[in-house]
């Protein structure tokens, strides 16, 4: 079997040892990417779906903007947003010498990859929480009027811990996109697996660094689409028991 030349194409035992420890510590930087963007994303998606959720009519400019800023972001490519990060702002460094501009001119690939994941991301998971919070019962906040909490306290003490909790498993099915797209970021310089992969195919002529690389990826997200499945199963059983 391994004299197909399919196999040793994509599967070359020797390729596969050979490329692994380059594309394992490029593997490192997807994780990395990951766990920043992700606890970024978790913050900055929550402060967008509650000011979409603020009543008052003197909210409404910000309300229209966190709907622009969704939809926008919603719309547009990944790996586009990745070239205007990581191209584009370096680009404040040169013109600035001081101030936050050229700070944010002045940082490394990966905080600008960071930068383009949670952009992207957290216009996803803001609709996310948004569908959590809208699920929570009307009673809900009536209940929390009645005690005298104002807005604010509202959403800590009741109306955010349910949302929250509701929502767990699909934001863990958006995180296990979040994974896979880490891989985009490859594309503007920053050294993650698949780059490496890519470099070890073009130094060598063979593609089992891509083989490497899909298992890396898959021995990451399997886990997470299974615990997010079991999540789904408790909360099934638990509303069942109590209808």
């Amino acid at each position: 079997m391994l004299e197909n030349p399919f196999f040793k194409i994509f599967f070359s035992p020797f390729d596969i040892r050979r490329s692994l420890p380059d594309i394992w510590d490029g593997f490192g930087t997807n994780v990395k990417l990951m766990l920043y963007a992700e606890v970024l994303i978790l913050i900055f998606a929550l402060v967008l779906a509650v000011i979409r959720g603020l009543p008052a009519r003197r909210a409404a400019p910000l309300r229209w903007l966190v709907i622009g800023y969704c939809d926008f972001f919603r719309g547009t490519p990944l790996v586009l947003i990745a070239f205007v990060c990581t191209l584009g702002l370096p680009a404040l460094a040169q013109d600035s010498t001081h101030g936050i501009a050229h700070w944010i001119g002045s940082q490394s690939l990966l905080v600008y990859g960071v930068m383009a994941l949670t952009i992207v991301y957290s216009a996803y998971v803001a609709e996310v929480y948004r569908a959590g919070i809208e699920s929570v019962h009307p009673s809900q906040r009536m209940a929390a009027r009645s005690l005298g909490l104002g807005y604010g306290q509202m959403m800590r003490f009741v109306i955010l811990p349910q949302a929250i909790r509701r929502v767990i498993p699909p934001l863990l099915n958006d995180f296990i996109g979040l994974q896979k797209d880490t891989a985009i970021i490859g594309v503007v310089g920053v050294t993650e697996a698949v780059q490496q992969a890519q470099t070890y195919s073009t130094t060598f002529g063979n593609f089992s660094g891509y083989m490497v690389a899909a298992v890396l990826f898959v021995y990451i997200t399997i886990p997470l689409a299974r615990y997010t499945d079991s999540l789904i199963n408790r909360r099934e059983r638990l509303e069942r028991a109590q209808a």
